[in-house]
């Protein structure tokens, strides 16, 4: 099974305020916000879903190839994913454009502040899914919104399963267009409060919206995640990370475990700890593709942190 990753690619310029934003805004004064924050720690690094998740994919050892849009500034960025074994087969470069950038600040608390830039990203619809490359599941992830409803869509009209991942692109969707595309989808993963978005919107229950798919996937950040599938509920524990450096492209890591844990054949229980555990991974890093790790280690943590059932469920 090869999955074919449908998404932005990005510069994260990543900046962590030593404070807590909340001491810093004035709620009877939000009609008039002007606030600044200093940030003595800054880097620049290489980030987007689809190249994020196709980073992590590839260290599990997982198939997977990025299809996204990116500027005349992706020489780099480019040169890294051939550096990591990452296929730029379906990245295509608009001239005249710059590559999506985002600018992320994060305070003690691990919220967040970001300002993003589309730039190439909105001509992610000049991009056609292949349905002729052998790929046997599609991740509809954040993306520029008339390329992620023609992903959609092209998935579905050929037959292939897809994850959809709106993610930070989910504020773009009205509840119809959300009702269509879960219709489309085979799994939704979300995080806690994009599910309750979903809800408001669509008006439907999660049990109303699990029944349409083979899998809802809903992360809860440290209280772990809930994947709704067959009529039951698994709940799947998080790791125990040695370091809380960056949450900053946990949701990546674990959907690339969701694709892996489908790859292989593996049930929710050992799919979801997998998931889980690449987002611990991440979390201990810095910056989205700057963690790694052999699979002899990932295979004896998985054990170590949930149970060796697990890890030899993995061979």
């Amino acid at each position: 099974m090869s999955a074919l990753i449908c998404g932005s690619i990005a510069f994260d310029t990543i900046m962590v305020y030593s404070g807590q934003f909340k001491n810093e805004i004035l709620p009877d004064q939000v009609h008039m916000l002007n606030v600044s924050f200093l940030v003595p720690d800054m880097r620049r690094e290489y980030g987007g879903c689809a190249g994020n998740i196709a980073y992590s994919l590839a260290l599990l050892g997982g198939k997977g190839q990025a299809m996204a849009t990116v500027g005349k500034d992706f020489d780099d960025y480019g040169a890294w994913m051939a550096e990591h074994g990452i296929s730029r087969d379906y990245i295509k470069v608009i001239d005249d454009a710059y590559t999506a950038q985002a600018y992320i600040t994060t305070d003690l608390d691990d919220n967040q502040i970001t300002a993003f830039h589309p730039g190439a990203m909105n001509h992610a619809h000049e991009q056609t899914v292949p349905t002729d490359a052998g790929f046997t599941l599609g991740v509809v992830s954040p993306d520029g919104k008339d390329g992620m409803v023609a992903h959609a869509q092209q998935f579905a009209d050929a037959g292939i399963d897809f994850i959809f991942d709106p993610g930070q692109g989910l504020p773009m969707f009205n509840g119809d267009e959300l009702k269509t595309i879960i219709g489309q989808a085979s799994y939704l993963a979300l995080n806690d409060y994009e599910s309750q978005l979903v809800r408001d919107r669509t008006g439907m229950s999660e049990d109303e919206i699990a029944a349409q798919l083979k899998a809802l996937i809903v992360t809860k950040g440290g209280n772990g995640s809930l994947i709704y599938a067959d009529g039951q509920t698994h709940e799947i524990p998080t790791g125990s990370p040695s370091a809380l450096a960056d949450p900053t492209g946990c949701g990546d890591a674990f959907r690339a475990g969701l694709i892996y844990g489908l790859q292989q054949g593996l049930d929710w229980p050992t799919t979801g700890r997998i998931a889980s555990l690449m987002g611990t991974i991440k979390i201990e890093r810095p910056g989205t593709q700057n963690h790694s790790f052999t699979m002899d280690a990932f295979k004896k943590r998985l054990g170590d942190e949930f149970g060796a059932e697990y890890a030899e469920a993995l061979g």
